[in-house]
């Protein structure tokens, strides 16, 4: 039998180690995601998110906007319809508390209320596998954006890794369900723009916008990607016909969710200044990962990602640089308007930049006369 050739079963073996890297870091940041505001669940925890918990979530009784985010309440709620009573009750068995603690600490992860609620348990479990899945995924397509724009790919595995785990430090006033899916879609809506024709990329959007609405927002800053591969006509209308599908899943979202309370946007412009009026902001902490840090809108964490961006900036290429401009200048003026103060998560359009832009220093780093040298200095050692 002829043996593989051994190129062949090094880019095996390497993919291997890939996907399992992506695995833990993504098991990592969801759980650091995860302990710390679960899915803002009502009565144990404390949290002041009433109008966004999960029951009314899934039930579709949420304050606008939050509850127009129903791409995974929604699958929940269909898979949960399908289970027969005669399944769910053995499932329900299997989780339950009072009858076998053994099992509970087997299968049961998490302490919540509503996951040992009989109406929601399916449901909340459903959800919970589904996150962590968007947050490999997500950690998957980080990678091929960071190799597709020409980053080497340690770089860009090491880019993704970093991205996906400094994730949870910007969850800092609240995070959601929808937060790891919205990073998946807008990664992988990047690399199908770098890589293939843009009509691939309407399911994407269609599904991305059924997440969070806010993905429509984020179509205009493809452009310059798409323009890469075809004409300038050709980009125009793919940014136009991505835009109209966004446009319309949002329409039929607002139709549905119009008669729920709150409205379209929030506004928090009073608030945000009234925030950066505060110094002591600027050095507020937080726990993340079990451990008690600076939030991620502090001073620290805010320099180094200032620093970041303006050592790699001139090592993005052109389109890239563009498709962050026009993110940025879509991104920064609502997250003034419409977010809450120090919610660096509300800036989540600039998060493929972040990722480049790590990509971009981390090369420079490996590409050091010193660097270099110490490996040739290993590799000649007997």
């Amino acid at each position: 039998m002829k043996k593989p050739p051994a190129d062949f079963t090094s880019k095996v073996y390497y993919r291997a180690c890939c996907l399992a890297l992506f695995f833990v870091a993504a098991a990592a940041s969801f759980n650091g995601y995860f302990e710390k505001w679960h899915f803002l669940d009502a009565d144990k925890y404390g949290f002041t998110q009433g109008k966004c918990y999960f029951e009314p979530m899934v039930d579709g009784t949420a304050t606008r906007p939050y509850v127009y985010r129903q791409l995974l309440p929604m699958v929940a709620n269909w898979i949960d319809g399908r289970v027969g009573q005669q399944t769910r009750d053995r499932l329900w068995d299997k989780f339950d508390y009072e009858t076998d603690p053994l099992q509970h600490n087997a299968y049961h992860p998490y302490d919540s209320p509503v996951a040992q609620n009989r109406i929601y348990f399916l449901r909340y479990r459903i959800v919970h596998m589904a996150v962590f899945l968007f947050a490999w995924i997500a950690t998957l397509a980080l990678y091929l954006v960071g190799k597709t724009v020409g980053f080497p790919p340690v770089a860009a595995a090491l880019a993704a890794v970093g991205t996906i785990l400094v994730l949870p430090y910007f969850f800092s006033v609240a995070g959601y369900y929808y937060d790891y899916p919205e990073l998946a879609f807008l990664a992988l809506a990047v690399w199908m723009a770098l890589k293939f024709d843009w009509w691939w990329i309407i399911p994407v959007a269609a599904l991305a916008t059924w997440n969070k609405e806010s993905f429509l927002l984020f179509i205009p800053a493809l452009y310059p990607l798409l323009r890469l591969r075809s004409s300038r006509l050709n980009a125009l209308a793919g940014t136009a016909v991505l835009g109209i599908v966004c446009a319309g899943v949002y329409c039929l979202i607002w139709l549905h969710f119009r008669h729920n309370p709150g409205g379209t946007v929030e506004f928090h412009f009073l608030d945000q200044l009234q925030f950066m009026r505060d110094p002591s902001n600027l050095l507020a902490r937080e726990r993340t990962y079990g451990l008690t840090a600076f939030k991620s809108f502090s001073l620290l964490p805010l320099a180094l990602i200032v620093w970041t961006a303006w050592r790699g900036w001139r090592s993005l290429p052109r389109a890239v640089q563009r498709h962050a401009q026009i993110a940025a200048a879509i991104n920064f003026p609502l997250f003034l308007l419409f977010c809450a103060p120090g919610e660096l998560r509300d800036l989540s359009l600039l998060y493929v930049t972040l990722l480049l832009l790590l990509a971009a220093n981390i090369t420079a780093w490996m590409q050091r006369p010193d660097n270099r040298a110490s490996g040739n200095a290993l590799a000649a050692e007997p």
